[in-house]
């Protein structure tokens, strides 16, 4: 294995985490309905920007690692 794939295959699981992280504060927020979450007041509207962030990272991440 040489250096760049080890960096890919560290890189997407970087980038699964913090999209896991994301997606759960956006699940939390959307159950929670405007009250204050980690001190952020989330609509149940303004949760859906967090959670596609979220996939974005979690799917690139995934694809970075099966690839290598």
């Amino acid at each position: 294995m040489n250096n760049n794939t080890q960096f890919r295959r560290f890189f997407g699981a970087a980038l699964t985490i913090i999209g896991t992280v994301v997606i759960l504060f956006a699940c939390v927020a959307f159950l929670k309905d405007g009250k204050p979450v980690m001190g952020l007041s989330v609509t149940k509207g303004e949760s859906a920007a967090p959670f596609i962030v979220g996939m974005i990272f979690f799917l690139s991440g995934v694809s970075l690692v099966r690839e290598s």
